[in-house]
């Protein structure tokens, strides 16, 4: 890490996966996987490059705009775009880590990348947008393809964006291919894309709390506190409520939405920021409602009250060591990432050490490279739907979903039992289990190819 200038978020995704391995008992059964974490932490290659464009009023607009493709020993590169102004390498490395053990756990071949621009959408014309993902892809295009790198969405890439970028694509290589994922139903996307990430997101932590309850709990009556409102937060909202939970919050960048009835937000709230969200405006922008309090400047999480289930699903670093202390404080009893690296290194602390203290009362983890995993396993489900020239149905894909983040979470588990010590009532690490099955897995195909020995 000393060879590379200071790259916060990076050495934070860094830390976190070579923590789990160190305190677990892998190195010590299995000392030369050490030489592989020299390895699989340096990207295969990072491209960077200029992306210029002209804005409404005719002048030149510069930006930076990047691909990191850091591991394709399981599969071709896979990771989503990110367009926002915060957008650098040091991000984009530390994402793009997190994803190759992401892709992972789902099973599916993927390796793992990632990239975007420090371009912001937002006030920004359809057409502007679209001379920006033109320019973008006039570089991006030559780097990518169906068996080589498929890109996906992220923050700041919705539908509208993909399909300029696909576009892009398709006239500037002369070729329809899986190319990009996320792409509209009629030319080629995937049924339940758009919901994967929330209701696996959803599914993953229903397993947690069946496994903590013996099977006699589930999301029924739950209050359940989410943080976003885009993608990720919706659908997690909207499948947490069909499980019988209550949705106490949601929030943006600018502030927070906090349930002030016993019926919390419903599936008609989450509509009216879904119709907010595509217009592109701020959560302080809905009406007045006896059912929810807007609250600015603020996140979610201290201010809710009591609540049990947390979903971060927002952006990185969201959730502190303190807002941590303060869900432990509320009973939360379950937090899951469904936004990447949402908890800060000191807020996993916080609830693993919970989880070591007071064992079935504790406050259990679940790690975002393996509870918001539904996103790119649908993503590859609709690569595998692209080489075959067919649409799967909803309920085909959702069936395979759930498999895929039972999975995920079963591998998370049973991993952290093998190499994890833990007492006889202590609920297994979920971020060591995760960590340490997806490295295993990389770290296996890399060696078989030659990549270390």
């Amino acid at each position: 890490m000393s060879q590379v200038p200071s790259e916060p978020e990076f050495e934070q995704a860094y830390k976190e996966l070579a923590s789990a391995l160190d305190n677990s008992s892998l190195f010590e059964k299995k000392p030369e996987y050490r030489r592989a974490l020299n390895v699989i932490s340096v990207p295969e290659r990072i491209i960077q490059f200029r992306v210029c464009y002209e804005s409404d009023a005719g002048e030149v607009q510069v930006h930076r705009g990047y691909r990191v493709q850091f591991n394709s020993a399981l599969g071709p590169y896979k990771g989503g775009l990110r367009f926002h102004p915060t957008v650098n390498l040091s991000i984009l490395k530390a994402l793009a880590i997190e994803q190759i053990l992401k892709n992972a756990l789902t099973g599916l071949n993927m390796g793992g990348g990632k990239g975007g621009a420090d371009f912001d959408p937002k006030g920004k014309s359809d057409n502007e947008i679209r001379r920006f993902c033109q320019a973008f892809m006039r570089e991006l295009g030559r780097h990518i393809g169906a068996s080589t790198d498929i890109p996906a969405g992220d923050i700041g890439v919705s539908g509208r964006e993909i399909g300029y970028l696909f576009g892009a694509y398709r006239q500037q290589r002369s070729i329809w291919e899986g190319a990009l994922t996320g792409k509209g139903g009629t030319w080629g996307g995937s049924l339940i894309r758009p919901e994967a990430t929330g209701y696996g997101l959803v599914y993953y932590v229903q397993h947690m709390i069946q496994h903590a309850s013996d099977g006699n709990e589930s999301f029924k009556g739950k209050r359940v506190i989410i943080s976003g409102s885009g993608n990720v937060a919706q659908y997690a909202a909207l499948k947490a409520h069909e499980l019988g939970a209550t949705i106490v919050s949601l929030s943006d960048s600018r502030g927070s939405i906090v349930a002030t009835g016993d019926d919390g937000i419903t599936p008609e709230h989450v509509e009216l920021v879904q119709k907010l969200k595509e217009r592109r405006k701020p959560l302080s922008d809905l009406a007045e409602s006896d059912a929810f309090k807007y609250i600015e400047g603020v996140r979610p999480w201290t201010h809710v009250g009591r609540a049990d289930v947390a979903l971060p699903s927002a952006t990185q670093n969201e959730v502190s060591g303190d807002e941590a202390k303060a869900l432990i404080e509320a009973g939360v009893k379950f937090i899951a990432e469904g936004s990447n690296i949402g908890c800060t290194r000191e807020a996993i602390d916080v609830f693993e050490e919970t989880r070591k203290t007071k064992q079935k009362d504790a406050t259990w983890y679940g790690p975002g490279k393996a509870a918001n995993a539904g996103g790119v396993a649908v993503s590859g489900l609709e690569m595998a739907q692209n080489s075959q020239r067919m649409t799967w149905t909803s309920e085909e894909v959702d069936g395979r979903l759930k498999q895929i983040m039972e999975s995920c979470f079963r591998n998370g588990l049973d991993t952290a039992k093998q190499y994890v010590p833990s007492a006889d009532d202590e609920l297994p690490s979920l971020v060591a289990g995760s960590n340490i099955a997806g490295f295993v897995k990389v770290a296996d195909a890399t060696l078989n190819q030659g990549d270390w020995w």
